[in-house]
């Protein structure tokens, strides 16, 4: 389990790095999709509007995202570079949200009281 901490830790670090073109928007995305999966990924930056809806969107349906989605956005004046990045810390921050609640229901119920056996 620590060498998946490990890995996840890399991913993190990658993600609220200041590299690539929108290492703002990229940690703001993370956090944003993370906190609507149930996990914490702290940020200070936010999104703006248009793009809040799409991490959204990202977060909880990626299998719904259309090519008007995507036109929207560039429509809204977001390049493909930001679009991109946006999506993959979107996508990376539900990840990371999906990982800290499975962990946190496994480690409940390595702490729970085993129920007793009864016999029938």
């Amino acid at each position: 389990m620590s060498e998946m901490r490990a890995r996840l830790q890399k991913v993190i670090d990658s993600l609220f790095g200041d590299g690539g073109d929108q290492p703002a928007l990229r940690r703001a995305a993370a956090a944003r999709a993370a906190t609507i999966g149930g996990g914490t990924l702290a940020a200070k930056e936010t999104l703006p509007e248009g793009l809040a809806a799409w991490v959204d969107k990202v977060a909880r349906n990626a299998w719904k995202i259309t090519d008007e989605d995507v036109a929207a956005l560039r429509a809204a004046g977001f390049d493909e570079d930001t679009i991109f990045e946006v999506t993959i810390a979107a996508a990376a921050g539900a990840g990371v949200a999906r990982y800290q609640v499975a962990t946190r229901a496994f480690e409940a119920a390595k702490s729970a009281p085993a129920k007793a056996k009864t016999g029938s």
